[in-house]
């Protein structure tokens, strides 16, 4: 993929994982393909994927994740994102978070996600779960 076409496949990325369609954003990830965030356990293939994206939607359904920017390590891409919303599904806080963080993607060769290994700084996601963002409504 040449980077204008890497920079459209990640726009489409960020605008899948706003839609709250869980099902168009596992369709960025090849069959096998796996999602894999922080330390946890790997979401293996595309249903997989899309039961992870449906949690992440439901819980925050107002949540928007932006394109930052886009790295290329060797042989893999970085994704560097911020993630705004507002936890109010069910079981939520009713707290807004705004994080960043990226995940590094390996592509097959059809241009779809083969892994995709995602990070973010948990404490602060849970800091801001539990009380908010601080300085709530104004930019970073």
């Amino acid at each position: 993929m040449d980077p204008t076409e890497l920079n459209e496949f990640a726009t489409r990325y960020a605008a899948a994982w706003s839609s709250q369609d869980p099902a168009e954003l596992a369709s960025f990830y090849a069959e096998d393909g796996y999602l894999r965030i922080n330390d946890g356990e790997p979401h293996v293939g595309r249903e997989a994927v899309e039961r992870a994206a449906r949690e992440f939607m439901t819980a925050f359904p107002d949540m928007t994740i932006r394109l930052v920017e886009l790295r290329q390590v060797d042989e893999r891409v970085e994704f560097h994102w911020r993630w705004t919303g507002t936890h109010t599904g069910p079981g939520g806080t009713g707290n807004a978070v705004d994080l960043r963080g990226y995940e590094q993607w390996t592509l097959d060769e059809s241009g779809l996600i083969r892994e995709s290994l995602g990070h973010m700084d948990d404490a602060e996601y849970q800091r801001q779960l539990s009380r908010g963002i601080e300085g709530e409504g104004t930019e970073p």
